[in-house]
């Protein structure tokens, strides 16, 4: 069986399981209902190929929950101190961050654990460069900015650690892939 029929594969039963989640009844009726949901939604919206290089590195993986869970408690709680103690108005901007590992997946596993910590929320991508347009709340200067910056390349390193390539890791050991300043500055 080739890659593509797997991930397609592997895509019904996860749409079939979601129907039957959502519809509360385990029955033949439902499962056949999701099945034919499912071929239809993949037929009518075709799933990008996307190509799993890595591999999943338990010590990596557990870094990367452990660090990702501290960072939605300190976020969480410093936007409830920020929204509750209201002594001053936020300031907030969009801030460009390249990444060093440019595939579609990692692209998409970093806005998505940016955009899960509140305070920062992807405004947008651009996938040929590498680069994330983020919203960050709360700025006080450029201090912030640059820790910010490192924050989300951080967690690039911790995600590419845990499912990377060696060729990926390599790129982040060696700096081939450094993500350098983004031309016209920040945005």
């Amino acid at each position: 069986m080739t890659a593509r029929v797997q991930d397609r594969a592997l895509a019904i039963a996860v749409l079939t399981t979601v129907w039957m989640l959502l519809w509360g009844v385990f029955s033949w009726f439902t499962l056949l209902g999701g099945f034919l949901v499912s071929m239809l939604v993949l037929t009518v919206f075709p799933l990008p190929p996307v190509t799993f290089a890595g591999r999943l590195r338990p010590g990596g993986l557990a870094r990367f929950a452990v660090r990702f869970l501290a960072d939605l408690v300190v976020a969480s709680s410093q936007l409830a101190w920020t929204a509750l103690a209201g002594r001053r108005v936020p300031r907030s901007a969009v801030l460009a961050v390249r990444l060093a590992v440019r595939s579609d997946l990692h692209l998409t596993l970093c806005a998505e654990a940016v955009s899960l910590v509140p305070g920062s929320l992807i405004v947008d991508m651009d996938r040929a460069e590498g680069i994330l347009y983020i919203h960050v709340f709360d700025l006080t200067g450029p201090a912030d900015v640059d820790r910010f910056r490192r924050d989300v390349r951080g967690l690039e390193e911790r995600i590419v650690r845990a499912v990377g390539s060696d060729a990926e890791i390599n790129l982040l050991d060696t700096g081939v892939a450094a993500a350098g300043p983004i031309e016209g500055g920040p945005r």
